[in-house]
This record gives structure tokens, sequence and C-alpha cells, in this order.
């Protein structure tokens, strides 16, 4: 089936309909783990180097299971635009029961956190205090992960605003928390890490009830509570298949980062300091990307699901073009003014201040090189997982991030001696390998899926 083709101007339109409150999503629950940051690095260099290890230890855990939630966009973006409504029930079903047994197989590893960070090598009074944080935070991934399956639903439903608004009362709600549990304000205890910790789990908790309760009373007609324990295990069957090689591309990359922050944490608490805040600068520009390519996703869907490949095309270009002013954007940021975004996660009269900046400047231009390849890799994936082709994308992910990305960090921080800003550039050399790649898969064998014959 095709369509009459929409101009570049319609294009832009179109995805910017979708992608703004995606991206203003995506930047209210990234503001959660900012929230935390911020604050804990008020409190203190030590609370901000374990919050730092902590939460991206939590992420490595969590965006691996968060491929259940991203195989649901695609496969309900396609049923609705084929008018298949109880398909799109069953995918969202199953993307819950998948999500909730990762979490639960998830558990133990963050229980038990600190062992494993001390194997990994980091100092022990950090991996204390982090997995002080995680006992607490961990339970979170319950919450967090149902929250994924419900924010991906709605979106295939081009109902992004609700979307936006549920997850910034959650970000608001962290706010007030946090202020209440980290400082002892308000009459309540002075938790410090542990407040932060109880904070997160309350607001990813908030969200998802939230959108369990838009789910229930506006789409009453997909009834995806009804009967959620019986099985479909042929429907279980096509979320897995799809999700996990998503699960695993997005653990291909978090454990880029993560691996990062370890080899930050080798040269010292400061310097994992300043890790971590420009870490969270680069990635809230990051979500900017994941904004879009969450509307990629679901355009490309639709385009799959009517085989229109002029449609898809020039869609992918627009997006293409979006993330690249975006791109160019945060560039000038970064170069242009890193003392005043650094300034903002520090305490002014913290002693640790002037060398945690100074450090973080070499950072954020080292963040500042990698943009164009962070979002060129991003929308590829978007766009790829739109045409379901995820499991070639997991393989160029997995050798681009831990054949090129990892080793690079390593030899150019210690061996070769740059420290932390060579374990940056090895960041720089992985993403741009996954995005040159990623975005050869699309424009190249790609594209050819819309060529064969439709589904059944």
């Amino acid at each position: 089936m095709t369509r009459t083709p929409l101009t570049y101007g319609a294009h832009i339109r179109a995805t910017l309909a979708l992608g703004a409150p995606l991206i203003g999503g995506h930047l209210a629950q990234f503001a959660i783990g900012l929230t935390d940051t911020i604050m804990l690095g008020w409190y203190g260099v030590e609370a901000l180097a374990a919050v730092t290890l902590a939460a991206t230890y939590f992420y490595v855990l969590f965006l691996m299971g968060a491929g259940f939630a991203w195989a649901v966009m695609p496969m309900v973006a396609a049923y609705e635009t084929e008018g298949d409504q109880t398909n799109v029930r069953r995918a969202t079903r199953m993307g819950l029961w998948l999500s909730v047994g990762f979490a639960a197989l998830s558990m133990p590893f963050l229980w038990w956190s600190e062992p494993i960070l001390l194997v990994l090598g980091q100092q022990p009074t950090v991996a204390a205090d982090a997995a002080e944080y995680l006992r607490v935070a961990g339970w979170g991934v319950f919450p967090a992960l149902v929250m994924m399956v419900l924010k991906s639903y709605l979106a295939a439903l081009s109902r992004t605003q609700v979307v936006l608004w549920m997850t910034l009362l959650a970000a608001l709600a962290n706010v007030v928390v946090n202020y209440a549990l980290i400082f002892g304000n308000w009459g309540m205890p002075e938790l410090g890490l542990q407040g932060a910790a109880i904070a997160s789990v309350i607001t990813q908790s908030i969200a998802m009830v939230g959108m369990m309760i838009y789910a229930i009373v506006v789409l009453p007609e997909h009834a995806l509570f009804q009967r959620l324990w019986r099985p479909d295990w042929e429907m279980f069957r096509k979320v897995l298949v799809l999700g996990l090689p998503i699960g695993l591309t997005l653990l291909s990359e978090v454990s880029l980062f993560a691996a990062s922050a370890l080899m930050m944490g080798w040269l010292g608490t400061i310097p994992l300091a300043a890790h971590g805040v420009a870490v969270q600068l680069a990635s809230a520009t990051f979500m900017l990307h994941m904004g879009l390519s969450n509307a990629a996703t679901i355009r490309a869907s639709q385009a799959f699901a009517a085989r229109d490949r002029e449609h898809m095309a020039r869609g992918a270009w627009t997006v293409i073009g979006l993330s690249l002013l975006v791109a160019l954007f945060t560039i000038a940021a970064f170069l242009l003014m890193p003392e005043l975004l650094i300034s903002a996660f520090l305490e002014p009269d913290d002693p640790a201040r002037a060398e945690i900046i100074a450090i973080g400047i070499g950072l954020l231009a080292m963040a500042a090189l990698f943009q164009l390849v962070d979002g060129a890799q991003v929308i590829a994936l978007g766009l790829l997982r739109g045409i379901q082709d995820t499991g070639r994308p997991m393989v160029i992910a997995a050798l681009s991030y831990w054949a090129v990305g990892i080793p690079a960090s390593y030899i150019l921080g210690f061996p070769m001696g740059l420290g932390g800003i060579g374990v940056w550039l090895g960041l720089v050399l992985g993403l741009a390998c996954a995005g040159i790649l990623l975005m050869m898969r699309f424009w190249g064998a790609g594209l050819s899926r819309l060529e064969a014959p439709a589904r059944a």
C-alpha cells in the first residue's frame, strides 16, 4: 500500500509532533537521575562519586531489560496501522510479562552489588556507598520497566502528551522527596544516599501508576490488565525474539559508558565525580536524539506496515537532519560554556570544586566530539527497530562498543597515559564506529526489507 508522498515540511511537522513530547518525557525521566546527582553533589563529593557508580550499574541492568519495552513500540505501531487491536493488546501484555520477569532476575545483582564492584576494581568506600544506594534504589527496576512498556505502548499509539505529563509529574515528585530525605528538610530524617534511593523508587512508582490508570480509563478497548496472568506463548516468543537483541544492543552501549565509569574510578574519587557530571550533561543532550529516535521508530513502523519505501526514506532523512541540528547546538554549548554547565552540579564552597571543573572541561570537549556520531547511531537504531531489524544491529553494536570502544578507552587512558581524556576518546571511537556501520545497515540491507512480502 502506498500513499501520496509527503513534503519534507510535512515530515518535519509529523516527526516533531511525535518527537517533541517524547523528548520532553525523556528529559523529565533523565531529570530524576539528574536531581540525585545535583543534590548529592551538594551533599558531598563522596556521595556524588557513589551515586555516579551506582547509577551506571543500575542502568546497565535496566537498559538491558528495557529491550522488551522498546520491542513493544514498533510492534504496536505496526499493528495499529493495520487496525489489529487484538495484537496491540497481546504485544503489550507480553512486554509486561518479560519486563517484570527480567526485573526479578536482576534483583540479586542489585542487592549484592558491593562484591561485584570490588571485583571491578572500585575503591572500597565508594563501592560500599554505591551498594547501600542500590539495595534501596534497585527495587525501582520493577516500576521503571513496567513504565517503559506503557510508555512504548502509548507512544506507538501517538499518545505522547500523556507520556510527557506523567514523567514530568514524577520528576517534580523526585525533587520534592529528594529535598526532604537527602538533607532532612521539613522535619524528615537526613538520609543522604538512602534518601535519594527512596525518592527514586517513589517517583518511578508514581509514573507507573499514573500510566496504568490512563490506559485503563482512556483506552478500555485494549483491556490491558484484564486476565493479565494468562500466558500468550506465541506473542511472548515474538516480543522476546525482537526485544532480546534490542536489550543486548542497549547493554553493549551502556556497558561502554559503564566501563568508562569504572576506569575513571581507577583514577580516583575526584576524576570519577567529574566524569559523573560530564556524563550527566552528555546524557541530557542524548535524550534529544533519543526522542527523535523513538519518533523515527514509530514512523518507520507505520511505513513498514504500509510497505511505503518513499515515505520511509523521506522520513529517515528528516529525522537525521533534525538530529544533526541538535548535535551542532550541543557542540557549541559544550565548547563555549563548559565551566558554567559543570558548576551547576557543585557546591560553591566545595574544596574539590576547582579540580572537578578543570577535569570536567576536558571531558566535555571530548563529549562535543562524539555528539554527531552519538546522534547518528541512536537514530539509525530507531529506524532499524521500526523495520524490525534488530539482530544484525546487535552484532554491529557489540563489535563497535566492545571490540573498539572499550579497548580504545583502556589503551588511550592507561598504557598511553592520557588519563580521563584518553578514556573519553575511546568513547568517541566506539560511537563513531557504531554510527557509521548502523547508518550503512539501514540505507543498505535495512531498506531492502520493505521489498519482502507483507506480514500475515
